[in-house]
C-alpha cells in the first residue's frame, strides 16, 4: 500500500478525521473518560520516544490525499518522534521509520464490521504487530475482547482466557500488559504484579496523602518554633 507524495507534502498537515457518529462515543467512554490514554502514557514512560495516540490519520507516506486512510481509536508506538506526529496531525510511517506497534478499536454499531474485517486487513497491510478490539457487549465485533498478532504478514488470533466472574483476558506482548474485559469495562493489568496499572483514583489518593504529610510537617515545624 503506497501513495506518491506531492512535492508540497513535506510541509503538509493532515486534517482532523471526520466527527464520530453518536454511537462511536463508546470510544470516549472507554478511553478518554476513564483516563486510559493518560494512564498508559504514565505506565509506559519515555514520553520523548513513546507515543500513545489515536483519532488521527495514519499514512504510509506524506500525502495530501486522505482517501483510504484509517484512524484507530488508540495506538502505541515505541522508539518514534511524538513531535513529528503532532506537527503532521497524523502518523506518517515513512517519517517515523516504522508502523505503530499496537492498535485498538472500540466497537460501535456503525463501525463493527469495519473494525473486524476492513481495518484488520488494513492494519495488517501496514505491518502493525498487534491489533486489538474491545466490544462492551460483544454485539458488534462478535466477541467482547479479541487480539491479533502479525505473523508473516497476516494476523493470527491471540488466546483470550475466561477468568472468574466472567472476566476475559488477553496478553499483549507488545505492551507487556494484560487487557481485560470486565463487566463492560476495558482494564489494563501488569502481568508481573497482577495489579491494575495506576489509576486516576490511585493518583488522587497519593496526592491527598502527600498533601496530608506536608501539612503534618508544617504543623510540627510550627510547634517547634513556638516551643
Amino acid at each position: 500500500m503506497t501513495t506518491k507524495a506531492p512535492k508540497s507534502a513535506s510541509l503538509y498537515q493532515l486534517p482532523d478525521p471526520p466527527e464520530h457518529p453518536p454511537d462511536k462515543m463508546t470510544a470516549f467512554n472507554h478511553l478518554a473518560a476513564t483516563g486510559s490514554v493518560y494512564l498508559l502514557i504514565q505506565h509506559l514512560g519515555k514520553p520523548e520516544t513513546t507515543l500513545v495516540g489515536g483519532d488521527h490519520y495514519m499514512s504510509p507516506v506524506p500525502t495530501t490525499d486522505i482517501t483510504g486512510l484509517r484512524f484507530p481509536d488508540m495506538f502505541v508506538a515505541f522508539g518514534v518522534d511524538p513531535a513529528a506526529y503532532y506537527q503532521r496531525n497524523a502518523y506518517i510511517i515513512s517519517e517515523q521509520g516504522k508502523p505503530p506497534d499496537f492498535a485498538l478499536e472500540i466497537a460501535s454499531r456503525s463501525t463493527g464490521r469495519i473494525d473486524v474485517v476492513e481495518k484488520r486487513e488494513h492494519y495488517a497491510g501496514l505491518g502493525i504487530p498487534e491489533y486489538w478490539r474491545f466490544d462492551e457487549t460483544g454485539e458488534f465485533h462478535g466477541a467482547r475482547l479479541a487480539g491479533d498478532r502479525l505473523v508473516d504478514g497476516r494476523y493470527e488470533a491471540l488466546p483470550i482466557r475466561e477468568l472468574p466472574d466472567g472476566v476475559l483476558q488477553g496478553y499483549s506482548a507488545v505492551l507487556n500488559l494484560n487487557l481485560r474485559w470486565n463487566r463492560g469495562r476495558l482494564e489494563w493489568f501488569d502481568p508481573e504484579t497482577g495489579l491494575h496499572i495506576a489509576t486516576l483514583e490511585d493518583e488522587r489518593s497519593a496526592r491527598i496523602q502527600a498533601e496530608a504529610r506536608v501539612k503534618e510537617l508544617e504543623d510540627e515545624l510550627r510547634r517547634l518554633r513556638e516551643s
